[in-house]
């Protein structure tokens, strides 16, 4: 792949994981403070934890491939996580810090990426190849998030086309 192509695959994924960003808050934001601590089993994430790994993990993966290195700090999500009040927190974080990480993203020169990650030994790819894994991460847990909506007496936002819940 040359470098124009990558920036053209990295330019599109980023604007297909841009216009996921309206339902990753609508489904964030329909979590409630009072119901955040469900799960619909034991070896489950609750509500809150999938909220905070959902809107962490997006603008950590934007900021891993922006830098071209994935690092992990666990002291550093602790903090982020401590910041973290409520649900109202939490959508405020993502609504702001996902554009910023996102623009800083799509202003890396076109060399930048076709350039090969390594992420802890387990995959290697392009930086543009990351940006749709990345995608694909948020969306996996925003639909288990999803799922837990309606049976922890939430509304499901509308995604991909009209919820039931959304129906007059």
């Amino acid at each position: 792949m040359t470098a124009d192509q990558g920036k053209a695959a990295a330019d599109l994924l980023a604007t297909v994981w841009e216009g996921e960003f309206p339902a990753t808050c609508a489904v964030l934001a329909a979590v409630k403070d009072d119901n955040r601590g469900y799960k619909p089993d034991p070896k489950s994430r609750s509500a809150w934890e999938l909220a905070t790994h959902l809107a962490l993990a997006d603008v950590w993966f934007i900021e891993c491939i922006t830098k071209g290195a994935f690092e992990w700090n666990q002291d550093a999500v602790k903090q982020a996580e401590s910041e973290f009040k409520n649900v109202d927190d939490i959508v405020a974080f993502y609504k702001k810090s996902f554009p910023e990480k996102l623009a800083a993203l799509r202003a890396l020169p076109a060399e930048k990426s076709t350039e090969e990650l390594d992420c802890f030994g387990v995959l290697k790819m392009s930086r543009a190849r990351f940006i749709g894994f990345a995608n694909n991460h948020s969306i996996h847990h925003r639909g288990q998030l999803a799922a837990y909506l309606r049976a922890m007496g939430s509304k499901v936002p509308n995604i991909y086309g009209p919820s039931a819940d959304a129906k007059g």
